[in-house]
């Protein structure tokens, strides 16, 4: 028999109140997301309010210019995950069902969408409030590993975006016949808790190096480095994970069951690699570029 973690009994909804025959439920997704947010932005106060980590010895914003940068990423990430889920993983659902674009409660989110949504938001920011570009960049570098490691452990919770089948002896049965029906195997198939493995890497890992390197080894001093080691290091972390993950079954078809979005013979690329490549090789550009204005 093969041997498998059971899924954890817990709730996706931490607690549910009805208000006037309405009920409203707060779930593990959401407050990731609001706890994300908020360790984040103390990081980044944390940071300004050490001027010797910086270039020249001065901070590049004020902690009241990092409340105001707050609720300018708020937008970005939820606007810009849901297009990006929207426009990368099914644009042709959407295109049918326009009015459930933006219907966030739903679910799907993607993050290189809201990768893409806080550049543009900080970009106006830094151009509105005369911030420099590339220490702001190094700033929101800092904040972003605690929210993918709560986000990922949230998608845990939920069941949601599972491994592929595996027999090694961390396999999780997660629930739902989608989950526990693989093909060749008989009863209930074990999957990659392929959510961890991301909260791992591109959290805990990623998130713990660019803080040590901020705050210990001067990283900030070089305008860009931290974010271009952000940008490359999430690149190669989401990567390897996607051998792992299940694709979106949009993907997946009886001549390809990998699910791979480019098919060169028995190999391929996900769409999660496809979009984590060009991440990789903007991030080494970027530090490329910091390292020699610097010095």
């Amino acid at each position: 028999m093969q041997a498998m973690i059971p899924f954890p009994n817990i709730s996706p909804e931490i607690f549910t109140i009805t208000l006037f025959g309405v009920e409203f439920a707060l779930r593990w997704y959401a407050l990731a997301y609001i706890a994300g947010i908020l360790i984040g932005w103390r990081l980044i106060v944390a940071a300004v309010k050490r001027p010797r980590l910086w270039p020249g010895d001065t901070s590049p914003m004020t902690p009241q210019q990092v409340e105001e940068l707050l609720s300018w990423i708020i937008v970005g990430v939820i606007l810009g995950g849901r297009l990006g889920y929207v426009m990368f993983y099914k644009p042709v659902y959407y295109l049918r069902h326009p009015q459930e674009i933006l219907m966030v409660w739903q679910g799907g989110m993607s993050f290189h969408g809201g990768f893409l949504g806080v550049v543009i938001v900080a970009l106006i920011f830094a151009a509105r409030f005369k911030v420099p570009r590339l220490s702001l960049g190094d700033s929101l570098a800092l904040a972003v590993p605690t929210g993918l490691m709560l986000g990922r452990i949230a998608n845990f919770i939920n069941a949601e975006l599972w491994g592929r089948p595996t027999d090694l002896p961390w396999g999780v049965a997660f629930p739902g016949a989608s989950a526990q029906t693989c093909e060749g195997v008989i009863g209930i198939c074990a999957r990659h808790p392929s959510q961890l493995y991301e909260a791992a890497l591109e959290g805990l890992v990623l998130g713990t190096l660019l803080l040590w390197l901020a705050f210990r080894r001067g990283g900030l001093k070089v305008p860009g480095q931290i974010m271009g080691l952000f940008i490359a290091g999430y690149g190669v972390a989401r990567f390897i994970v996607e051998f792992f993950r299940q694709a979106d079954d949009q993907f997946i078809t009886v001549d390809n069951p990998m699910g791979y979005v480019l098919q060169l013979g028995p190999a391929g690329v996900t769409m999660g690699q496809l979009l984590s490549l060009p991440m990789l090789f903007l991030g080494l550009l970027i530090v490329a570029y910091a390292r020699r204005r610097a010095g």
